[in-house]
């Protein structure tokens, strides 16, 4: 359906080009949005054709000029600007000159962007470290207060959600003991074999037993359980939490007044807390398995095996392990928790939150590690 009126109005347009490349453009008639089409459309015509330094406008003819009109007069003016050209117009009435002086030409220049310059190694350097330290301190951070939130649970167990920490102990416990016990079972295997090759040169192949109880007590039983457990568990919360995260099921929690940290991250740490070391026992059974299936095939008897480990390692030994796994504990749910709980939005946001988490959470896991086995050694355990 059409709203224009019966009696169109009509324009015109004259177009010359002199030789010195100047462009006069004669409009006559009414300039509104049924007549400023066909103008705008000869107009850009003849500019194309003739590319001229200058354009010319006499507008004399024009006896009405409205929006429209004024909005070619704008396209044609910033045309030659970016070209670096000259636009006039000559003989506009005045009350259409007022409504063309609206629009000055430096309000419709593009604003020069200028380029990032590319930053010096040395700058891309210390970027990276500032964001790395600024990443551990808020993991250390987060880890810090959700262990104080802990303390506080333990002294408040009616405040814990125990329904909770049963079923996440259930999935980080009895849903990894399969996998525990394989890889353990194959460090101790592995373990085994490799250290029988130099040890047989002096007739030593015994001591197998003392180097397996040892470095699966207070090293490897703990660190394979804890990397384990830190690829399954770590991930999971941070892929359950942030996809609350992003469907906004946190945002609600904070609402209603509820501590996400104390409502969600307490049950996943206690859950971890209690769980990680009983894998740990775990993984060290198993590994010390693997061990004795090469000591048998090496011919030693499963008697000599067990009482070998026996004199070779003390409880200590496996306290200082089981030590160790609460820590680990301790920083793989709260970095899964944190990771999840500062999710981005995106489609993307869910899995970069869970594989952030396990790489920072196994990272942290070796260099806490290192530090205890230094301590360790200086104080003397």
């Amino acid at each position: 359906m059409s709203y224009a009126p019966k009696d169109k109005p009509s324009a015109s347009i004259n177009t010359q080009v002199n030789e010195e490349g100047i462009l006069n453009l004669s409009i006559d008639g009414r300039l509104d949005s049924y007549t400023t089409a066909k103008i705008w459309q000869n107009a850009t015509l003849a500019i194309g054709h003739s590319s001229p330094k200058k354009i010319i406008v006499d507008a004399s003819g024009i006896n009405y000029c409205d929006g429209s009109g004024i909005a070619l007069f704008v396209k044609l003016r910033q045309f030659q600007e970016r070209t670096g050209g000259e636009f006039e117009v000559r003989n506009f009435a005045s009350e259409f000159q007022k409504l063309l002086d609206l629009f000055p030409p430096g309000e419709f220049k593009e604003p020069e962007v200028e380029k990032p310059k590319a930053a010096s190694l040395p700058e891309e350097v210390g970027q990276a470290t500032v964001g790395f330290w600024q990443d551990v301190s808020a993991h250390i951070i987060f880890i810090g207060e959700a262990g104080i939130a802990v303390v506080r649970a333990v002294f408040n167990p009616w405040q814990i959600r125990w329904k909770d920490v049963f079923l996440t102990a259930e999935k980080i416990g009895v849903n990894a003991l399969s996998i525990i016990a394989v890889i353990n079972f194959l460090i101790g295997l592995v373990l085994a074999y490799q250290s029988a090759i130099p040890l047989q040169k002096y007739g030593g192949q015994l001591f197998i037993a003392d180097l397996l109880v040892l470095s699966i007590f207070r090293e490897l039983g703990p660190l394979m359980t804890a990397v384990m457990v830190a690829g399954r568990t770590s991930s999971a919360f941070a892929a359950e939490l942030g996809t609350m995260k992003v469907n906004e099921e946190i945002d609600a929690l904070t609402t209603m007044g509820l501590d996400p940290v104390r409502f969600l991250v307490v049950p996943r740490v206690i859950a971890a807390i209690f769980m990680i070391p009983i894998l740990t026992v775990f993984g060290d059974l198993f590994g010390l398995i693997g061990g004795g299936v090469v000591m048998l095939s090496l011919g030693f008897p499963p008697v000599t095996y067990v009482n070998e480990m026996t004199s070779a390692a003390t409880y200590i030994d496996l306290l200082v392990g089981l030590f160790k796994s609460v820590f680990f504990a301790v920083i793989i749910a709260g970095i899964g928790c944190f990771e999840g709980l500062r999710t981005k939005t995106g489609a993307a946001a869910v899995g970069d939150s869970a594989t952030s988490a396990v790489v920072s959470s196994i990272i942290l896991v070796i260099v806490l590690d290192g530090i205890f086995g230094v301590v360790f050694y200086y104080v003397g355990i």
